[in-house]
């Protein structure tokens, strides 16, 4: 199972999001889940609306480049109307992996249409994922309870779809049953297969002590 660490590799809240955070988890082999939005024109990495300066987001690709070209980015789309600038970022620091999810449904088909592989949510708020047939992978979320099973992701796994997990620990919960549940079962072996951690370290040893 691939392991992504949340908004980089951060040891303390503020460094999230931050090149310290970036450094770390592309320099320990992790790709990341990071968030883009825009300001005055500019792509920047901020997963709230910026109260002023914040990195910029072609910083955090040039870390990416320097450090991880082949990690894997999941670009967590926080503004509508980013297609273009996301693209340019992409074709410049020729970033060969990297998918775009959590954008509204309107602004999902201009994606859809951009080249760029998209992930669709199925969560217990989102039930029927939106554009399945068209997207690229599933961004399998669980806001209130863990839900969700092994059963689950082997179906989108069978239908030729990336899955990524969030790992419970991002919306407060313990991670320890879902771990659990999830190495008992044969989808941790799938290619396909990610999870989004903060506790990538913790991740890569756990998944891969069989």
């Amino acid at each position: 199972m691939q392991v992504l660490s949340h908004r980089g590799y951060w040891k303390t809240p503020e460094e999230k999001n931050l090149p310290v955070a970036f450094r770390r988890s592309f320099e320990l082999g992790f790709g990341t889940e990071t968030d883009l939005r825009d300001l005055a024109g500019s792509l920047v990495v901020s997963h709230d609306p910026p109260p002023g300066e914040c990195l910029i987001a072609s910083d955090m690709a040039d870390i990416h480049r320097k450090l991880g070209p082949d990690l894997t980015l999941a670009l967590n789309v926080k503004s509508d109307g980013l297609t273009d600038l996301t693209r340019d970022l992409l074709e410049e620091f020729s970033i060969r992996d990297a998918f775009v999810f959590d954008m509204s449904v309107p602004d999902a088909l201009r994606w859809l249409n951009s080249g760029i592989p998209v992930f669709t949510r199925h969560s217990d708020e989102e039930l029927d994922p939106s554009f399945y047939d068209r997207a690229a992978g599933v961004w399998l979320d669980a806001f209130h309870s863990d839900w969700w099973d092994a059963h689950v992701i082997a179906q989108h796994l069978d239908a030729g779809k990336r899955v990524c997990v969030v790992s419970p620990e991002l919306h407060g919960r313990d991670h320890r049953s879902v771990w659990e549940m999830l190495r008992g079962s044969e989808v941790t072996g799938h290619e396909n297969a990610l999870i989004c951690t903060d506790y990538p370290e913790q991740a890569r040893e756990f998944f891969n002590d069989n």
